[in-house]
Order: structure tokens, then sequence, then C-alpha cells
């Protein structure tokens, strides 16, 4: 789904049902509601908690599949699947704040919306409902991640296009974060030569030793030299 495809269908639902009670005359507020279009539209506020529920599995199986990827030496598909993951957490966080601003509405107006209102509103959520499970895609599309035949492969370039641009720049630098995180704790960290521990010999200590091993020699020398006297 295209990030902005919810943002607007909730923009576009709240201020056209605002609109409508706002400048409804009291007579018409009187009128009896259509229950069943409110049914349904709460029965669609449902549906999207079971979207959220939904997503939540598949960030899980992102991750283990970027650990399993990390696992192998492939880099390039964990981190796309570390992307697909953040996408997937930024689309809850903006269902989040539709369904808030959807309870909002429904406790306000509850029984003053115009069918047509409730109507266009349900249509426009059903758009979205269709976009977020062609998007998705279930637990088999974020399996084919880890295929390696040439539709596979098609199909990761096209999951990486779709994903440019719709991660910020701090939404890039968590995911590599992340992806460092996954690494040491499936590879483990990178082992580094040990520091010696033994002080080296200072300068002075070397300048004295050499003195000391030349004396043996010196006094050879000089007792060789000594004359020996006739008796």
């Amino acid at each position: 789904m295209r990030d902005g495809e919810l943002q607007q269908f909730a923009e576009d639902f709240i201020a056209g049902s605002a609109a409508s009670y706002l400048h409804c005359c009291p007579s018409r507020v009187r009128l009896e509601p259509s229950r069943g279009a409110i049914l349904d539209l709460k029965n669609q506020r449902d549906k999207i908690y079971q979207y959220q529920k939904r997503i939540t599995v598949l960030t899980d199986r992102e991750t283990a599949i970027a650990k399993e990827c990390l696992a192998r030496g492939d880099r390039r598909r964990a981190l796309l699947a570390l992307r697909r993951k953040k996408y997937q957490e930024s689309l809850l966080s903006k269902t989040d704040s539709q369904l808030a601003q959807l309870e909002q509405l429904t406790s306000q107006v509850e029984f003053a919306l115009v069918q047509k209102d409730v109507l266009f509103g349900l249509q426009q959520g059903t758009q979205v409902l269709q976009a977020i499970n062609k998007e998705i895609g279930g637990i088999e599309a974020v399996d084919r991640l880890m295929e390696e035949t040439a539709e596979a492969r098609a199909y990761q370039e096209e999951v990486s296009q779709m994903l440019e641009g719709s991660l910020s720049m701090q939404d890039e630098e968590d995911v590599e974060d992340e992806l460092e995180a996954l690494r040491q704790e499936v590879v483990g960290p990178v082992d580094l030569p040990a520091v010696p521990q033994a002080p080296l010999p200072e300068r002075g200590d070397e300048v004295l030793e050499e003195p000391a091993q030349e004396q043996p020699e010196v006094k050879a020398k000089t007792k060789a030299r000594t004359p020996v006297l006739a008796s």
C-alpha cells in the first residue's frame, strides 16, 4: 500500500463527515440513522484491528528471515527484510492514528451521519483494506525473500524498488543499526588481535646491562697483559 492512501482516506472521511454534521439542520439530526451502515463501519474498524495483528506477525517473521540471511552471510537480503519490517511498522503507526480518529468520529456523530457520507467512508475504507491486503501479501510473500529462483529475485527487486522513498533517512539508519545488532547476535562480534600484556623493556635498563656483560672480558684482557715476574 502507498503511504498516503490510508492517511488520505481518514482525512477525506473525517472532513466530509464533519462538514455534513456541522451543516445539517436539527430536523436532519433527528432522522433515523442508517444503523446497518454504521455497523458496517464498525466492522471495517475491526478488520483494521485484524490487519494490525497480521502485520505484527509479519514483522516478527521479517526479523527471523534477517537472522537466517545473516547466518548465511547474505547481508543484502537481511537488509531488505529489515527495510520491509520498518515499512510495516510505520504502517502500523499510521493505522493506530487513523483508528483513533475513526473512534472519535463514531462517538461524535454516531447516529447523525447520513447514509451517503457513511457509504463514502466505507467505499474508501474498502479500497484501503484491499490495498493493504495486496501489499503485505501474507507470510508466503515474506518467505519468498529466502528463495533463490529467478522469479523470487525479481520479486525481491520489486520490493526493494517499492521501498525506495517509502522510508525516511532516520528509518534507513535504524534499519542499518538493527542489521548490525542482528549480525552480532547471529555471527558474533569481530575478533581483534589481542594486545600484548608484558611491559616493554625500558631504554635505561638496556644501557645498564651492556657494561655488565663486558666486565668479565675486560678483566680477562687485563690479566693477560700483566707481565710475569722472574723468580
